[in-house]
């Protein structure tokens, strides 16, 4: 379908597509990225396709936001306000984040330059957003002790090493003519619950609590920890799926 076409259709046909050509998401899957930020991602791409947006141009709206809600968090003074803008300049740039992919489907399929860009900006959002949190800790909150400040720190590395792991093992099956993941039989509601500190999204919302650091510090720090779990548990699976393609290959 060309750009003209996609312009013709009305908003709904285009939002009505896009559902259909969803991709099928994996079980237990994060829950506000599944069922949130997709379809709120969804709405954005029918209104850049029909706006004749390239996905590169979608992206680099996402990267705008996001990067601009990250410098808000390192610049200014905490306040309510601000925490609330925060979230809504995180919330908005993930979900334009979404609508990228779902924009190159429209458009007939990614390309390799896309993706990588894609990629490129997720990197760069997950370190410099918990550095930004480290800035803002010392300038801004009244800390027990500086040893706080590594909470932020090492919560980019374990956010780092898992983003990098995943991308990862979708690039080594690939290589190796394996396929990513698949989605096979119902989704896990406990798995689900436990995912949930780990969704990009529900963190953006801690950033509401920016106002009463102390509180934010808390929400935080239970995320990191959830987070490093999450990853522990992870890394030997990941190693044992690697040896068994191997083995295969």
């Amino acid at each position: 379908m060309t750009t003209q076409e996609g312009a013709a259709q009305s908003y709904r046909a285009v939002v009505r597509s896009l559902a259909g050509a969803q991709k099928q998401s994996l079980p237990g899957s994060p829950p506000y990225s599944v069922y949130v930020n997709r379809r709120a991602g969804r709405l954005i791409a029918a209104w850049a396709y029909r706006a004749g947006l390239t996905p590169n141009a979608v992206t680099a709206i996402s990267a705008a936001l996001t990067f601009s809600g990250i410098l808000v968090i390192a610049l200014l003074p905490t306040a309510p306000w601000m925490g609330l803008l925060v979230w809504a300049l995180l919330a908005l740039g993930y979900a334009f984040d979404s609508a990228d992919g779902q924009v190159a489907r429209l458009r007939g399929g990614g390309s390799a330059a896309g993706e990588w860009l894609d990629h490129v900006v997720d990197s760069g959002k997950i370190s410099a957003l918990h550095l930004a949190v480290a800035v803002a800790m010392f300038r801004f909150f009244d800390l027990p002790s500086a040893a706080w400040l590594l909470l932020p720190l090492l919560y980019a590395i374990v956010a780092n090493v898992t983003f990098f792991g995943m991308i990862l093992n979708d690039l080594l099956r690939a290589a190796r003519g394996g396929s990513a993941e698949r989605a096979t039989g119902p989704r896990s509601a406990l798995k689900t619950l436990l995912l949930v500190p780990t969704d990009y999204g529900v963190l953006c919302l801690v950033f509401l609590l920016l106002g009463w650091p102390l509180l934010f510090t808390i929400a935080y720090g239970l995320f990191f920890v959830a987070n490093l779990g999450a990853l522990v548990i992870a890394l030997p699976r990941w190693f044992g799926q690697m040896r068994e393609l191997g083995r295969k290959s």
